[in-house]
């Protein structure tokens, strides 16, 4: 299939993707408040700049984009055009997010919602979503993983 946008329009669609306050984001940071959870955002001092940061529980949420970040879900699907750059740059970020495991050395907890949990046919109530976070911060496991219509916690 080839692309239906110009090569202009496309890199403006592109460069208008943001890294922060994106709308999955929004929906879970807005969820968390209102079940009474307080947090730091984008704290820089930690490996990987968690988006959410529950200090008082030591736990850090990511919440990645299926595409960005090359997730096996309905939502990702590899570009038809510019393959060899769009391999590299989600192939980048893959190989970022396995060093997150600094921040288990660390004692902290990580947290990672995928937006397929959140949106797309694989969706998940976000209620449901919630409580697998309350669930998860008040056990003792060292990481959970929410993506659509599944939960796996290691």
């Amino acid at each position: 299939m080839t692309d239906t946008l110009n090569k202009v329009r496309r890199s403006k669609n592109m460069a208008a993707v943001k890294s922060h306050n994106t709308k999955p984001e929004l929906i879970i940071r807005s969820a968390l408040y209102s079940a009474g959870y307080r947090y730091r955002l984008h704290v820089k001092k930690l490996p990987g700049k968690p988006d959410i940061v529950l200090t008082r529980y030591q736990s850090v949420i990511f919440i990645n984009g299926c595409f960005w970040h090359g997730h096996s879900c309905h939502l990702f699907r590899w570009p038809k055009t510019r393959q060899e750059y769009w391999k590299k740059k989600i192939g980048r970020n893959i190989y970022n997010d396995r060093k997150n495991t600094e921040l288990l050395k660390s004692n902290w907890r990580i947290g990672i919602i995928w937006e397929c949990a959140l949106r797309g046919k694989s969706q998940i109530p976000l209620k449901n979503i919630l409580t697998q976070i309350d669930d998860w911060l008040i056990s003792d496991l060292p990481a959970t993983e929410i993506q659509g219509q599944e939960v796996t916690n290691k």
